[in-house]
C-alpha cells in the first residue's frame, strides 16, 4: 500500500430526511393532509442533509471538517463510517475503520464495566481473546480500574467517554473517524485521549476528524473540508479555518 493510495472515495453523495416520520398521527392531521397536495407535503417534510458531496481521502491523510451547527459534518461521517446509507450517490472504503462517532452507544447501561468492554469490543469487532489480551491496557488507559464491577448507568459521560475511548483504541485501524470525541473527560484525558490518536495517525491511519475547536483541526489536520447547509463550499489546506471563522463572524 503506497502512501499515495485513495483509501476513501464519497461519490456524489446526497442524504435525505424525512421530518415528518417523526409526527404524532391525530384524527384532525389526517383531515388536513387529504387537503394538502402530494408534492407539496412531501417537499415540506424533505430534509436534505448532504448534496452531492464529492471528494478523496489518500492513505495517511488527517481530514477535518469544519462547518455551522447542522452543516452535515456529523452525517456525513456516519455514511462513511456505514452507519447509514446515502440517499444517493456511494462510498468506498479500502481498509478496517474504527468509527469513534458516539462513545458508549454500543454500552449496555445496565451491565458492569467489565462487561461492557467485552459487549463494546464485540461491537467493534474484536475477539474475545483480543480483548483478554488486551484487557490490562484498556482498563489502564481508562483509569477506570476502580470502578470495573460498577454498572455503567452509575457512571458520568466523562467516564464513559473514556471507557469507549480506550476500547475502540485498542487496535490501531487503517481508518479513524472521529467526531468531537476529544473534548470529552477531563483535560488531563482530554490530553491523553489526543495523544493516543496522534500516535495513530504517526503510524499511518487515515483519519476523517469533525471538531468545533479550530484550534484543534490546525493542531491535527493535514487538510480541511468546509461543510455548509450539506454541500462542500471548500476544500483545501488549514488556512481555509481562518476563511471560515471570518465567515461565522460575518453572519
Amino acid at each position: 500500500m503506497t502512501k499515495n493510495e485513495v483509501m476513501i472515495e464519497v461519490e456524489n453523495v446526497s442524504m435525505r430526511f424525512n421530518l415528518g416520520i417523526e409526527k404524532g398521527f391525530s384524527l384532525k392531521q389526517g383531515f388536513v393532509n387529504l387537503f394538502k397536495k402530494k408534492k407539496e407535503k412531501k417537499k415540506k417534510n424533505e430534509f436534505w442533509a448532504l448534496r452531492d458531496v464529492d471528494y478523496k481521502v489518500k492513505r495517511g491523510e488527517v481530514v477535518g471538517f469544519i462547518g455551522s451547527n447542522g452543516a452535515g459534518k456529523s452525517t456525513m461521517l456516519k455514511v462513511v463510517a456505514g452507519v447509514m446509507k446515502p440517499t444517493k450517490g456511494q462510498v468506498k472504503v479500502y481498509g478496517n475503520i474504527c468509527p469513534m462517532i458516539e462513545l458508549g452507544a454500543g454500552f449496555d447501561m445496565q451491565l458492569t464495566a467489565r462487561e461492557n468492554i467485552y459487549l463494546n469490543g464485540a461491537v467493534l469487532g474484536y475477539s474475545k481473546e483480543l480483548i483478554d489480551s488486551k484487557f490490562d491496557d484498556i482498563v489502564e488507559f481508562s483509569e477506570l480500574r476502580d470502578f470495573l464491577d460498577v454498572p455503567v448507568q452509575n457512571f458520568s459521560s466523562g467516564m464513559i467517554a473514556r471507557l469507549a475511548f480506550s476500547v475502540a483504541t485498542i487496535v490501531e485501524p487503517e481508518v479513524l473517524i472521529v467526531d468531537e470525541i476529544l473534548s470529552v473527560g477531563d483535560i488531563a484525558f482530554q490530553a491523553k485521549s489526543e495523544e493516543k490518536m496522534l500516535s495513530m495517525i504517526n503510524g499511518g491511519t487515515t483519519v476523517l476528524y469533525v471538531s468545533h475547536s479550530i484550534e484543534a483541526i490546525k493542531k491535527i489536520c493535514n487538510r480541511v473540508i468546509w461543510i455548509e447547509q450539506g454541500t462542500i463550499k471548500k476544500i483545501g489546506g488549514v488556512e481555509i479555518c481562518d476563511q471560515y471563522i471570518e465567515y461565522m463572524n460575518g453572519k
